[in-house]
């Protein structure tokens, strides 16, 4: 009997737009990430790579993070107070991890990408669609 094993992960680098910003996160080179149609996602072009806070680090930029929460207040939405793009945040979701904007990160280690939807419209019926996050460990951006 064999047993499937995790995909290798590589150290993916991306960025706001004004690059000050910047980040590193551990994922597969063939990702796999949520494209989201609620009021916030579908308007920032959002694609959701959701990671335990293990496998996220801040690289540069804490200083120029500007944080905007709504509704149930759960999500921390960060914001580069210069370009104004969102490279990740604190998802709702998964206020464990960190979900990364896959469309933030440097091309150069991915060597695919399947976007999958989800209905975040009707987050509440929907949630439990999105896949678990490997073993939580501690860590903040």
């Amino acid at each position: 009997m064999s047993t499937a094993s995790a995909p290798a992960l590589v150290t993916h680098q991306g960025s706001c737009h004004c690059e000050q910003v910047r980040l590193e996160v551990d994922a597969p080179a063939d990702l796999v990430v949520q494209e989201c149609n609620c009021s916030m996602c579908s308007r920032l072009g959002f694609l959701h790579l959701i990671v335990p806070r293990s496998r996220f680090r801040l690289v540069a930029g804490r200083e120029r993070l500007t944080l905007y929460t709504f509704h149930t207040g759960v999500a921390q939405h960060t914001f580069c107070s210069g370009c104004g793009v969102k490279p990740f945040y604190v998802p709702r979701s998964h206020p464990e991890g960190f979900s990364v904007n896959a469309r933030c990160l440097s091309p150069a280690s991915i060597r695919s990408r399947v976007v999958v939807p989800f209905d975040g419209a009707h987050w509440e019926e929907h949630v439990a669609e999105l896949p678990p996050l490997s073993p939580p460990s501690g860590g903040t951006p």
